[in-house]
């Protein structure tokens, strides 16, 4: 329902009047819906003004530093409920109750083992394969396992796909990093937690026991939370497009996973460690902070500063204290992870650095948990998009219960040639 009105005028002659629709909170949007029938379309590149959706899961105010699923704060979310609980209130739009959380939690557990036969799947991708390589494969094969139960617009249908994809997604991510570094895989364990099961399928071995440490479990889960969903990013709005057509889900996913892929995005993390790596030592910091403050110095620092979040980043707030905590329960010596926290000091401290808002985000933080508990850089946007896949089947959803949904058909500004003549091959 439109609650007041904008005029569109071109050149002193006004166009036309279009309504301006409020939502629960944020900005106010101009509903241009109806802009093309008197000859216009809207110009917006990345699509950085432009609402393309509506949406009830979760809301951002960047200036404030707000991120909300379903109405929670996410440090709520992230110090007070567990990984699974977070997927149900995505999914559902409620919190669990304590009944629902059991028979929901038992739902994903059973769900956790893969077909005997996507393990050769695996085999077929080459040693050195990138492991997201091998999780967009995979992901996109599951359709071949579930051929019969595709049906976008049974309701029952979609809910076992998203309960299918949150349960296996971390086994196939550990298949894939075990693939990579040559070990078996690892079969999942129902009588640990899903955090505690994704780390014993990527560091337990058939020959001796491993034990899940617990401030690790707890910071792997606060990771999948802090990663479950970010409103209209790349990859969701990726997998929006891709579900609109009436595409299975699980190519809807693995076409996010692929968007995740790109640098830009998803490697925000790895290209914090790649950072840390170029510093090296304690002894290079100041050099490399100077170069950071230098306008001419094509060089930045990774990991600081948002492009969401113009105040700070919610989600590193409760990264911080929890990068504190595996790495003093850990307690390893690690000249990388002492340059990170030369860094951080640095960007909390630093007048530059506080004038300009680079703050360490959320992925300065998980890149350096990451790297702490053994996890190579390899995996760090695998398990991004193992974080995200609740985000992406829970839009994806709503997507097909929304009335009036179409497919996806961006326009363009066409800057081609018009009218050539096309001569035969013999007269050019």
């Amino acid at each position: 329902m439109a609650d007041s009105r904008a005029s569109l005028s071109i050149d002193g002659k006004e166009v036309t009047e279009l309504p301006v629709l409020k939502g629960t909170a944020g900005t106010d949007v101009i509903d241009i819906r109806t802009l093309g029938s008197h000859g216009y379309f809207t110009y917006d590149p990345g699509y950085l003004a432009t609402a393309s959706c509506e949406s009830a899961i979760t809301f951002i105010d960047g200036g404030k530093g707000i991120l909300q699923h379903r109405g929670y704060a996410i440090a709520d979310l992230a110090n007070n409920a567990d990984y699974l609980e977070v997927c149900y209130l995505l999914l559902n739009g409620n919190a669990p109750s304590k009944a629902q959380y059991d028979e929901f939690k038992g739902i994903i557990t059973n769900h956790t083992m893969v077909h005997e036969k996507l393990v050769h799947f695996f085999h077929g991708f080459l040693p050195d394969a990138h492991p997201m390589a091998m999780l967009c494969g995979v992901t996109g094969a599951l359709s071949s396992f579930y051929h019969s139960d595709l049906d976008c617009d049974d309701p029952a249908q979609r809910k076992r796909t998203a309960h299918r994809l949150i349960a296996k997604m971390p086994t196939i991510a550990a298949m894939a990093y075990k693939y990579s570094v040559g070990q078996p895989f690892v079969f999942p364990r129902n009588d640990l937690s899903y955090a505690e099961n994704f780390l014993h399928m990527m560091f337990s071995v058939p020959t001796e026991e491993y034990k899940v440490n617990p401030t690790v479990a707890s910071a792997m889960d606060k990771i999948f939370t802090l990663h479950a969903d970010h409103e209209q990013n790349a990859s969701t709005s990726t997998v929006r497009l891709a579900g609109s057509s009436g595409a299975n889900p699980y190519a809807c996913i693995a076409a996010g996973i692929a968007s995740l892929w790109g640098p830009a995005h998803g490697g925000a993390n790895e290209a914090c460690l790649e950072m840390l790596e170029e510093i090296g030592t304690l002894d290079r910091v100041d050099e490399f902070v100077l170069r950071a403050k230098d306008k001419d110095d094509s060089f930045r620092l990774m990991g600081f500063g948002h492009r969401v979040y113009k105040n700070f980043d919610p989600r590193a707030t409760v990264m911080r204290e929890t990068c504190h905590s595996v790495l003093k329960e850990l307690g390893i010596q690690d000249p990388l992870l002492d340059v990170a926290m030369a860094l951080e000091k640095v960007a909390l401290e630093d007048q530059y650095f506080v004038e300009k808002k680079l703050y360490p985000n959320v992925d300065f933080y998980s890149g350096i948990i990451l790297k702490a508990i053994g996890i190579p850089s390899s995996m760090f946007t695998v398990i991004f998009a193992l974080s995200r896949t609740v985000g992406w089947i829970s839009h994806w959803d709503e997507m097909l219960t929304q009335e009036g949904q179409k497919i996806g058909r961006p326009r363009q500004k066409y800057t081609g040639e018009l009218n050539r003549t096309f001569a035969p091959l013999s007269d050019r």
